[in-house]
Order: C-alpha cells, then structure tokens, then sequence
C-alpha cells in the first residue's frame, strides 16, 4: 500500500512540475525550434552523454578498490543499468541498481559498494560548487540579462550546499574510521529492539562503513575528486552544446551554473527527474540568458532526451543480457530497498 501511494505522489509531483514548465508555451514555436536545431551540436551532446558514462565508470573503479577489483566492462555495464533505471524510477531508488546489478557479476559486498556511491554524489556535489563559484565569481559578467537578486540567490544557495557538503565529508570520514567499531555502536540496539533486527543494522552498518574506505586514503579521494572534474566538464560541453543548436546565447561557462540550477531539478524525486529538469533549465536560460521561451523549452526536451535516452538504451540492452526487462530492474530496486539482497 506505501508503495502504491509513493507512485501516487511522485505521479501527481511530475505532473504539476511539467504543467509548471509547458505553461503558456507556444507548442509550434517550440516545434519549430526543435526542428531546425543544428544536427552536428546535437550529436555533440550525443557523444558527451556516452562518454561522461565512461568516466563515471572508471571513477567508480578507482572508489571499489578497498572492497576489491572490478572489471571496467562490469562497471560501466552496472554504471549504464543504474542510469536507465533513474529514467523511469524516483532517483533514490534508481541507485540502489547499479551496486547491486554489479554484485551480481563481481563479488563484493552490494551494501559496500553503495557506499561509493555515497562517496561519488558527495564529491559530485563539492565538483559542482567549483564550477558553480568559478562562475559566480569569475564569470557572471557574462550574463546577458541584470538579475542581481538572482544572482544573489545563486551565491547563497551555493555556499549553503557547500557548507552542507563539508559536514556530509567528515560524517563520512568518521564512519569510515572503524567499522567494527560502528556495528558495535549498532549493536547496542538490541537493549531497544529485538536482537535479531539489531545484528542485521550493525552488519548492514559494517559493510557500508567498509565501503568508505576510500575515504581513509586521503591520496585517493584526491584522485577521484580529479577524475570529476573532466566528468563535470563533459557535462557542461553536452549542455553547452545543445544551447549551441538551438541558437541560444550561453558561453561555455554559462553552463556552469546551468549545471548548479539542473541539480535542485534533478534533486525532485521524480522518475528521470521528469519536470524538474525541464524547468530549471528553462529557468536558466531565460532569466540569466534572455532566450526566447519557445528555444529554450525546446532545448530542454532535447537535452533531457539525450540526457535520459543514451545511458536508458545502453542500460536496458545490459539488462536484457541479464534477463533482466524494466520489470526485472524494478524488483532489483524494490529487494535493493527492502535489504534482500546481499
């Protein structure tokens, strides 16, 4: 019944986000405006959405290593699952896939290896703060329109998320310290709980805390915080390149705080963070950029095509090499969340 209303609610949020985003739009205009979008950007964008696939591929490797080896292959296979999944479930539930779709060909710990995930969204989120603030700072000139109270708005959200990220880091870092030391911690629980539940909270803490172990090599971290730059860099080229076929005028680091307003979208638990992404990207480029609205909601649908699309194909083909259809990847979401699957 909870998961029924769940659908209810995340139904009825992406409706009202895309009733929010098509309001007044010129339906033609926008066709219009797809119709005529340069093909070679948007096949640049195609090829930034396969590519930043890759990296996060290699980046995870780097972040498994204190749990053990994994293939590339197997990596991106997972990394490309776990994608597809979020275009169709909410995004909380669409990670909980890629660890466990991995676990099924490499033998690590599928609650570990959700750590590094943990892990990866925290230094995505420190990555993004840096390109947000190099553009706040640096580059907000550019801007075509006079929005200060915007841009304001911008700088406040900015260093609250990074004060945010910091505390998210040495809460991390303090779990990862000792594991045995927090399943004892949880284990303490069986004077309030039954001690069955209790044993399963601290081995389930045990294991997530040994997935941060990345966290205890300093040098490491280092590295995979690196590897996210070109990530995010990527990322903006893809969006900088479909406001290129649509004639928009966004510099290349405009896309930087493009990048900033895409994540309080994509953050809306909605499946493929249906609406939210749509809206805030229009947001971006009218209020910041001055874009007509029938090109900047046709760029939005574009850009979450290829955004959603790419990774959701090569996802469903990996799957279906499992035996596993959407249906399928929907139930290892659903054991994901329940902790049925080790």
């Amino acid at each position: 019944m909870r998961a029924h209303i769940r659908t209810i609610v995340v139904v009825v949020l992406a409706l009202a986000l895309l009733g929010l985003f098509l309001r007044n739009v010129d339906f033609a205009g926008v066709a219009r405006e797809i119709v005529h979008a340069h093909p070679g950007w948007l096949f640049l964008s195609f090829v930034t959405m396969i590519l930043n696939l890759v990296i996060r591929a290699w980046r995870w490797q780097f972040l498994l290593e204190p749990l053990g080896k994994a293939s590339f292959a197997n990596s991106f296979r997972a990394t490309a699952v776990g994608f597809a999944a979020r275009s169709f479930l909410p995004a909380a539930a669409g990670e909980l896939v890629r660890p466990y779709f991995l676990s099924r060909r490499e033998p690590l710990s599928a609650t570990g290896a959700f750590a590094t995930i943990v892990i990866e969204r925290l230094l995505d989120t420190i990555t993004v703060l840096v390109l947000l603030a190099s553009y706040v700072f640096l580059f907000s000139g550019n801007m075509s329109a006079d929005n200060p109270t915007a841009l304001a708005a911008v700088k406040w959200a900015g260093g609250t998320a990074g004060l945010v990220s910091l505390v998210a880091l040495v809460v991390l870092f303090v779990m990862a310290g000792n594991p045995a030391r927090l399943a004892a911690m949880f284990q303490r629980l069986e004077q309030v709980v039954p001690s069955a539940f209790a044993g399963l909270i601290a081995r389930i803490a045990e294991k997530f805390a040994t997935g941060l172990g990345a966290i205890r090599r300093p040098g490491q971290v280092v590295w995979t915080l690196i590897w996210s730059f070109p990530l995010w860099l990527c990322i903006a080229l893809g969006i900088w390149s479909v406001a290129q076929a649509f004639r928009l005028d966004v510099p290349f680091s405009g896309s930087f705080l493009i990048i900033g307003l895409l994540t309080i979208g994509i953050a809306i638990p909605t499946p493929g963070s249906v609406g939210g992404f749509h809206e805030m990207f229009r947001i971006g480029v009218t209020l910041f950029y001055g874009a007509p609205d029938s090109a900047a909601v046709g760029a939005a649908i574009v850009l979450h095509a290829l955004s959603v699309g790419s990774p959701f194909f090569l996802g469903v083909f990996f799957a279906a090499q499992e035996g596993l259809n959407l249906a399928g990847i929907r139930h290892l979401a659903d054991q994901a969340e329940s902790g049925r699957v080790a």
